[in-house]
């Protein structure tokens, strides 16, 4: 009796402990971690399980599988000055493999299959083959098995082996496991341990990459916890979970998740083997089998076998017809691209050659936006290789190379290096336009790689460095507008100082490219001398500028967190203005107002001053006018369009810009903006320019800037030479300036889960785009038209897998939508004020969803099941304000009486 309650009470002091530094055991001593017994065989049963979802669960139920075993483990060697010095032996048998969940017949792969048929002959020997484990204070210092066993067989040992770390204070340590080299915190408290693995500071090896846009990203949330059930000192159970999801950013309802979950629970003990005698484990090792080695806890790569797959070539040749030029408003281009940068990503230099070769003119242009969204070694060589710049007559394709590079979604600096050291930058390119684009795309690489902490790269610095200095070291005007939009694009804070100057340069298009990147960068870079700057243009207090470098100037004081005075100078400006402008600002101010921008806190307080705000100054006449509205709002995304049009005085539009922004989490994404410029054409209809526009040149031109980036602008006409000639061949179809494959989200990730298994995640999505502009003047109607016309056709895919290669589960998410929207703006100008209509068509479009869930086996055996959901989202016209649609109902009224 008197032993029986001593002994309970030594098993309360042990669990009252548990809270304290170390757990007192039976065998006496401070113990760190658990404690085997001599001659003692302790059997456990152990299920590892993996399953695949969307995000929020389906119905369906989740793809997966299930490995439960049972596990011998007893204690080989333990170091006589150090009884948490332990070598111990694990033994897995009674292999089983089974769905994750409960599923009928027809839909379950494994039906009527054994561990062995699954896992084949030699496998499951491996599994079942024992491994030992050296732990030392409760950790995992070695894990010794064969390097012969195939690699997915040593990490689900790897897994098991993990399990065993625990350590009985609370506190935080670094601990080396199966997932890499992991900060984690242990909970202690009665009889029970908790182990949480903090997944964002885990270091492993395989690593990957994602698209350096938050808004066109992918979000990743992940959680590993484990607890430890004790009992006199030794582990009762284990239970582990761990969980990853990944989301889209911009439609989180295309997301995926896989959870993994372990379970070791202690069933019984009964009598073992002794303890080995030796000095040390390495010897001990050695003792018992000469062939085991110490192969490292961390997890190593599994190389996947395709069988059967296809090679990139009949890849291609099963997706040509989806990227021929018919095909591209259709969401079958875009997810033909996308599969054929996942082949292309595995294909070497001379299979993509092959296809670049073996392509049709027309659809060549699509292969090599996909072989350069690749961004792989061999993919780049390929085109380097292929591409002839001597040769002007490519400039297509070559330019479809350098705005896929513009576009990159995780570009390195051998891409810069590209293009900064081969022949294109020796003077040996065969086009200017090429030349132009190959700068101002470098602008964008040098960004990109910037954001990911790059900027001091050498090649880096080197492209720093030429595009820094290039607008000073040339007098060529074409040039110079090329440097200057390399550091639009750049964003470097040290180009500030260089668009302060050019912002008061004679040329007007010097003004404009400077002033609207100053636009582009934080309110924080924005400096009093760049803000006294900004004002002096718009004041014109040094000399006289052209309206639409005005207007630009005071974009950026209203976006620059202004002050109350240099709101009121502009408020004050109105009524001094020229007509058109005075319109233009009015309908600015209320915009701002309207849309509830930064600016407008300010804007209101000056306006309860009645000399800045009053009838006088807030009633101009006039066409122009700004206007800001939604496309669409979401609980994932927000996206505005902006539309800001300035006439001159006889009635030609000055300038037309649309915007198009994106917002998601805070971040902001400028993914449209489409700029048309005209001047100089007042002696076609025989009327006075506005002031400081006397002696300008005729020119129509259009400039556009994609998900961020700058792109070469184009010149419809310029000359009045070339305006004539273009007048009487005018027929008003649109030209192109861009149109293409833009791989907008990639997102690459291996994880690593604790029990050994590795999840791929590969989110990737596709745009097919088409953005065209036009001009359009007749003489004898006095009218003239612009139209801005944008096709996209948009694919984003998200694929979660678990492969062992002997069985694999995974599931894939997906949406697809086609739209179209056209802007286009008619002016009537046979009278002052002159009409103006502004329409904004946004066609009805279908957006699909995809649930596909797939499980297969080494022998091609396989069930897929798959779920769609369509709907359909009528077509509008976007509003604008009252006084557009009055002006659009006389426009269209005029034009019927004409026909009558």
């Amino acid at each position: 009796r008197i032993l029986l309650e001593k002994k309970e009470k030594n098993r309360k002091e042990r669990a009252v402990c548990l809270n304290c530094v170390s757990c007192v055991s039976s065998g006496g001593g401070a113990a760190a971690g658990p404690r085997l017994n001599n001659n003692q065989l302790y059997k456990f049963s152990y299920t590892t399980e993996v399953l695949l979802d969307r995000t929020r669960g389906s119905k369906e139920g989740r793809a997966g599988y299930k490995i439960s075993t049972n596990v011998d483990i007893n204690l080989v060697w333990r170091d006589p000055s150090s009884k948490d010095n332990q070598l111990i032996q694990l033994a897995i048998s009674n292999v089983r493999v089974e769905p994750a969940s409960h599923r009928p017949q027809k839909k379950n792969v494994l039906h009527g299959s054994t561990a062995e048929s699954v896992l084949g002959k030699t496998r499951l020997a491996a599994l079942t083959k024992p491994f030992l484990v050296h732990l030392k204070n409760g950790k995992a210092k070695a894990f010794y098995s064969y390097w012969a066993e195939p690699a997915i067989i040593k990490n689900l040992k790897r897994g098991l082996a993990s399990l065993l770390q625990v350590q009985l204070n609370t506190g935080k340590v670094v601990e080396n496991d199966v997932s890499g080299r992991c900060t984690v915190e242990y909970k202690a408290v009665k009889g029970q341990v908790t182990r949480t693995k903090l997944l964002e500071t885990c270091k492993a090896e395989e690593t990957g990459f994602t698209t350096h846009s938050q808004v066109l990203g992918v979000s990743t949330k992940s959680s590993s916890v484990t607890v430890f059930t004790l009992e006199d000192g030794f582990i009762r159970s284990v239970v582990a979970e761990e969980a990853h999801s990944l989301a889209v950013n911009a439609r989180r309802s295309a997301g995926a998740k896989v959870v993994s979950r372990q379970t070791l629970t202690l069933v019984g003990t009964e009598a073992g083997p002794l303890e080995a005698a030796g000095k040390d484990v390495a010897g001990v090792v050695k003792s018992i089998d000469a062939k085991l080695a110490a192969v490292g806890i961390v997890a190593e790569k599994v190389k996947s076998q395709c069988k059967g797959c296809p090679s990139l070539f009949e890849h291609w040749q099963a997706h040509q017809k989806q990227l021929e030029p018919a095909s591209l408003s259709k969401t079958t281009a875009p997810r033909s691209f996308l599969a054929l940068i996942q082949s292309i990503r595995k294909a070497s230099k001379d299979e993509i050659l092959k296809v670049l070769k073996s392509t049709s003119k027309t659809s060549l242009p699509q292969v090599v936006d996909a072989v350069t969204s690749s961004q792989t070694t061999a993919s780049l060589d390929a085109m380097l290789e292929f591409l002839n710049f001597t040769d002007a007559k490519g400039l297509v394709l070559q330019e479809r190379f350098l705005y896929a590079c513009g576009f990159a979604s995780h570009p390195n600096e051998r891409m810069l290096q590209a293009l900064l050291v081969s022949d294109i930058l020796k003077g040996k390119i065969g086009s200017s336009d090429i030349k132009e684009s190959v700068v101002i795309i470098m602008g964008a690489l040098v960004h990109k790689l910037c954001q990911k902490g790059g900027c001091n790269l050498p090649v880096v610095m080197q492209v720093k460095k030429l595009i820094l200095d290039g607008p000073d070291n040339t007098q060529v005007e074409s040039e110079v507008q090329m440097y200057l939009l390399a550091l639009k694009n750049s964003l470097l804070p040290e180009a500030i100082p260089i668009f302060t100057k050019y912002a008061e340069s004679e040329v007007g298009a010097y003004n404009t490219i400077a002033l609207t990147a100053l636009q582009r960068y934080d309110v924080k870079l924005m400096t009093d001398e760049v803000k006294r700057t900004v004002n002096r243009v718009y004041h014109q207090n040094r000399r006289i500028y052209e309206k639409n470098v005005r207007v630009a100037a005071a974009d950026v004081v209203f976006s620059s967190d202004p002050s109350y005075f240099e709101v009121k100078n502009l408020l004050l400006s109105i009524g001094n203005l020229p007509h058109e402008m005075n319109k233009y600002m009015v309908s600015k101010i209320q915009d701002l107002l309207r849309f509830q921008m930064p600016a407008s806190k300010i804007i209101n307080q000056v306006m309860k001053d009645m000399i800045s705000h009053n009838y006088n100054r807030f009633a101009k006449v006039g066409s122009s006018s700004a206007f800001s509205g939604f496309m669409a709002q979401s609980a994932d995304m927000t996206s505005t369009y902006s539309l800001d049009i300035l006439y001159s005085g006889s009635g030609i539009m000055r300038r037309s810009n649309m915007n198009i922004y994106g917002a998601s989490n805070g971040a902001v994404l400028h993914g449209l903006q489409v700029a048309i410029e005209a001047q100089g054409l007042e002696s076609l209809i025989a009327a006075t320019p506005d002031e400081g526009e006397e002696d300008l040149e005729s020119f129509a031109g259009m400039s556009a800037l994609l998900f961020d980036v700058q792109l070469r602008p184009v010149t419809f006409f310029k000359g009045y030479s070339d305006l004539m000639s273009k007048m009487f061949s005018m027929t008003g179809d649109p030209m192109n300036v861009v149109k293409g494959l833009i791989l907008l989200t990639d997102h690459s990730e291996v994880i690593q889960l604790q029990s050994g298994l590795k999840a791929s995640a590969e989110f990737q999505g596709g745009l097919a785009i088409d953005i065209s502009g036009g001009m359009e003047i007749s003489l004898w109607y006095r009218e003239s038209k612009t139209s801005v016309n944008n096709r996209g056709a948009l694919v984003v895919t998200g694929n979660l897998t678990v492969d062992m290669d002997f069985m694999r589960a995974g599931v894939e998410v997906s949406f697809e939508t086609a739209a179209s929207l056209d802007f286009i703006t008619t002016v009537q100008f046979s009278e002052y004020p002159f009409l103006v209509c502004i329409q904004m068509d946004k066609a009805t479009f279908p957006i699909s969803e995809y649930l596909t869930k797939y499980e297969s086996l080494s022998s091609g055996k396989s069930i897929v099941s798959r779920k769609s959901r369509k709907q359909l989202i009528p077509g509008s016209e976007f509003p604008l304000h009252q006084e557009n649609s009055n002006m659009c109902k006389k426009v269209f009224d005029s034009s019927c009486d004409g026909i009558h």
